[in-house]
């Protein structure tokens, strides 16, 4: 027994990992995989100008092979050189790593290669004696664990020390415009003639130019047309939370491949940018707190994903509930913020769920859980087929984020990088358009604004639609329904004002308030109609793709209930009706498009096998699409040419093709199963 303190005491005063097995246990390590106790010991004080830049374990091995300009650590993805003072493992497996990032991944408690998924029997550990002296590392086996052990924990999921509140964020460099600290001065001011990245466009449209002067026309439609403007060099930093499923459904090529994704978003974040990473299975934890994606914050952060292991049970809500934590306790924050939700599989754990879960009765469970009081959009991505598609959509919704289906895993990273591509870009935050009647006998009758809040006032005089975040060149289409009174015979007015249309924003790195207001919207008043009279293109268009949304709710509504005849023929109806209109006839790309898409939503409702593994999430990614105007991954393509892409906007479709040219042409084969027919 004096034995085995002695090995305790050295490895608690060297900071490694000893197994003690109790006094009254007759297990023991094999004889081959003990180790003595002057292996256990570090090497003396004299010996440590020898020893600091090599391991002393004569389990470690350092490379004699590397090549000077092809080798690189695939961890940090820094080069692996001679002579660079740094050490190298070389792991069972063959391939090698820095010494500190492999021992940070085994810290985090993963064993498992980084590169090959093979499961290693030695781990490198790295600690200290002390007393201060230069690093020593070491490569200790790992022990079986004891035989009367009931049940197996990874390390990755043992419960560590958080604080109770997370206001540990790294402080932000504020800078004003002319580069000293502090906020900007002139915060509050009002600007109506554009702001840092230039003026959001806003141009109106009426469904026809004129109106016979005797008429009247109780739904006479308007539309709304708004544009980002262009990003400059600079732009806004954004905090991220990513919420991350690591549960065992999703071990194996899945796990490898958001590990992967994960890298890309890390290497595409600013020094000013911050990450958080929460990842859950039964349980949720913070990887790290939220921090600055410097060249260091970047090396931490790939180190904790990297060490990620899958296992255990998929509890959304937790990780939910973690990640709009660390959200809500900042101590600052950068002018854009957003939360990424990943997940393949069903919430085992939310209480209130139900036999009809799938048809998103369950939506109020996860309102709780979104960010209160602050406006944190949750983009979530339903990863594969298993994936509850309806809560994923409800906490998008609730929190103005927008659901993506990624059908086939090799997309995961494309469609990451679509997202952050978009918040990256960022260019007017919190707009709001407010539309007021120009002529005392108008009333409004509706707006037609997709998923973005809007309300009318009583008297039907003006409305408001909050349309939140714009990405740079991002569009946005609103329709108002208004009543077009007739002239009476006396008056010698040619045109009728309808209505007078303000926009209101904050420029995100400026701070600075902008208004932009459009001149009245106004008709021709002709006695009688001439053969110019014709249908607006662009109101028809739009009118289609609110139609559209539409008949894909109902379509779902009746699927949902069990009837797939009645959503198939829906859908089918209105194809009939897409068919016959203006902008259709005339061979409008967003109209051929839809029908393509509607088709598509049909077969994927030809049965209740097809319509669970994967109709429910298509129609979903296409419903979110439609109804924020964003784009979203829609099924098994990230395709240019598909609908979805239609709302890709240039800063987008410039981190997709960086993401493009980083795929492995290994991953490009990787895909699931055919989705049935």
């Amino acid at each position: 027994m004096g034995s085995k303190w002695r090995k305790v005491k050295v490895a608690l005063g060297s900071n490694l990992c000893l197994y003690v097995p109790p006094a009254d246990s007759d297990v023991s390590p094999p004889q081959s995989e003990r180790f003595s106790d002057a292996a256990l010991l570090p090497p003396p004080p004299e010996q440590w100008s020898a020893t600091a830049s090599r391991p002393w374990s004569p389990a470690l091995r350092l490379s004699r092979s590397l090549s000077r300009s092809s080798k690189k650590c695939t961890i940090c993805l820094a080069s692996m050189k001679r002579g660079e003072g740094q050490a190298i493992f070389t792991a069972e497996c063959s391939h090698s790593f820095h010494f500190h990032c492999i021992a940070s991944n085994v810290k985090h408690g993963n064993r498992i290669c980084p590169v090959c998924r093979a499961i290693w029997k030695q781990v490198p550990l790295q600690g200290s004696t002390g007393l201060d002296p230069p690093p020593v590392m070491a490569v200790l086996r790992q022990f079986p664990p004891r035989q009367n052990s009931n049940r197996h924990i990874p390390n990755a999921m043992l419960p560590i020390n958080e604080p109770p509140v997370f206001n540990d964020d790294e402080a932000l460099d504020i800078k004003t415009p002319d580069g000293t600290s502090g906020s900007s001065s002139n915060s509050n001011s009002n600007r109506s003639d554009g702001s840092s990245f230039g003026r959001v466009l806003l141009e109106t449209y009426t469904d026809v130019p004129a109106v016979p002067r005797f008429s009247t026309v109780d739904d006479f439609t308007v539309l709304i047309h708004l544009k980002a403007p262009v990003s400059t060099s600079a732009r806004a930093p954004v905090d991220l939370v990513t919420v991350l499923d690591i549960s065992g459904s999703m071990a194996g090529t899945k796990l490898s491949l958001l590990k992967r994704a994960m890298g890309f978003v890390i290497q595409n974040l600013g020094p000013a940018d911050r990450l958080a990473v929460i990842a859950f299975s039964s349980t949720a934890r913070r990887l790290f707190p939220l921090q600055k994606m410097s060249d260091m914050g970047k090396q931490n952060a790939l180190q904790a994903v990297n060490s990620l292991v899958a296992n255990g049970g998929t509890n959304i809500a937790e990780g939910l509930r973690k990640g709009s934590k660390v959200m809500e306790d900042r101590r600052e924050n950068n002018p854009v913020a957003s939360i990424i939700l990943l997940s393949d599989g069903q919430d085992t754990y939310t209480v209130s769920r139900g036999s009809n879960a799938g048809n998103g009765q369950n939506r109020a469970d996860y309102g709780l859980l979104v960010p209160s009081g602050i406006r944190i959009p949750v983009h979530a991505f339903g990863f594969g087929t298993d994936h509850d598609a309806s809560s994923m959509h409800s906490i998008s919704e609730i929190s103005g984020g927008t659901f993506s289906f990624i059908e086939t895993e090799s997309v995961i990273q494309d469609a990451f990088a679509q997202c952050i591509g978009g918040l990256l870009s960022v260019v007017v935050k919190g707009l709001q358009v407010i539309i007021e009647s120009a002529n005392p006998n108008i009333r409004l009758r509706a707006l037609k604004a997709g998923s973005y809040k809007n309300h009318l006032l009583p008297d039907k005089k003006s409305g408001c639609i909050d349309v939140g975040d714009l990405y740079a060149e991002e569009e946005r289409d609103f329709l108002v329904f208004v009543n077009v009174p007739k002239e009476t015979e006396s008056s010698s007015r040619s045109k009728t004002s309808l209505l007078k249309v303000h926009c209101y924003y904050t420029d995100p790195m400026t701070k600075e308030n902008v208004t932009l207001a459009s001149e009245n919207v106004t008709i021709e008043r002709p006695k009688s109609l001439g053969k110019e009279n014709v249908v607006s293109i662009e109101v028809d268009r739009q009118r289609n793709r609110l139609q559209s949304a539409e008949a894909m709710a109902q379509a779902r509504a009746a699927a949902e209930e069990g009837d797939l005849t009645r959503a198939v023929s829906t859908l089918e109806n209105f194809r009939r009706v897409l068919s016959g209109t203006v902008s259709a006839r005339s061979g409008d790309r967003l109209c051929i498009a839809l029908d393509a898409e509607l088709k598509e939503m049909q077969e994927r409702m030809a049965s209740r096998h097809v319509y669970e593994h994967s109709g429910r999430a298509y129609i979903l990614s296409g419903l979110s699409s439609h109804t924020w105007q964003r784009a979203t991954a829609h099924g098994d393509s990230m395709d240019g040419s598909s609908l979805v892409q239609a709302y890709q906007t240039p800063s987008m479709t410039e981190m997709l093709t960086r993401s493009h040219a980083l795929v492995p042409s290994a991953w490009s084969s990787v895909a699931t199963q055919p989705r049935p027919r």
